[in-house]
C-alpha cells in the first residue's frame, strides 16, 4: 500500500512538472513583432542597466474594451537592452538623461488567451496573461517565469500591466 501511495505521488509530481513545462512552451516567439506597433522605449524602472522598447500586436494596440482590458490574443512583446556602461560599469546617460541602448539582451513577450491564467497560485496569477523569454535570434531561454509572473500579479487594476496607460 505505502509502496502503490508513492508510486501515485510521484507520476503526479512527474505530471505536474510536465504540465508547467508544457505551460511554459505555449508562447511562440512571434517572430514578425518588429511589424508591432512600437508604443513605448524607456530605461527599465527597476533595473538600472537596461533599456525596453515595448511592441503590441493589432489586438493589444487597439488597447482595453469595455470591460477595461486587453483582448484576447494581444501579444506584448518588450526588446531589453544592456545599457552602455562607463570604465566604473555605471550606465551612461544621455544629455536627455536617459541610458543609451547596447547589445539586445533578451525578448520578453508576454500572450493573453483564454484559460491561461487559471492553471498558476494565486501569487503568480496574472489574469489570463503568460510570459516567455527569447534570445535575440528567437530561442526560447531557460528563464524562472515566476519571477515575471510575480512582478506582474498584482498590477490587477492596469490588467498585469506596467505600460497600461499608454496603451489607452
Amino acid at each position: 500500500m505505502k509502496k502503490t501511495f508513492i508510486a501515485i505521488f510521484t507520476i503526479a509530481v512527474v505530471a505536474a512538472a510536465a504540465l508547467a513545462a508544457a505551460k511554459d512552451e505555449e508562447i511562440a516567439f512571434p517572430a514578425d513583432y518588429k511589424s508591432y506597433k512600437n508604443y513605448l522605449s524607456l530605461d527599465r524602472v527597476g533595473n538600472a542597466d537596461q533599456i525596453i522598447r515595448l511592441f503590441a500586436n493589432g489586438k493589444a494596440a487597439a488597447g482595453p474594451g469595455a470591460d477595461g482590458k486587453l483582448a484576447e490574443g494581444s501579444v506584448l512583446v518588450g526588446e531589453i537592452y544592456k545599457a552602455k556602461l562607463d570604465d566604473k560599469g555605471q550606465p551612461i546617460e544621455s544629455t536627455l538623461g536617459r541610458r543609451i541602448r547596447d547589445k539586445l539582451a533578451a525578448i520578453a513577450v508576454m500572450e493573453k488567451r483564454a484559460g491561461w491564467g487559471s492553471k498558476f497560485p494565486e501569487e503568480f496569477r496574472n489574469g489570463d496573461w503568460d510570459f516567455a523569454v527569447f534570445s535575440a535570434d528567437g530561442k526560447r531561454l531557460d528563464k524562472d517565469l515566476n519571477t515575471c509572473r510575480a512582478c506582474h500579479a498584482s498590477l490587477k487594476d492596469t490588467d498585469h500591466l506596467y505600460s497600461f496607460e499608454h496603451l489607452k
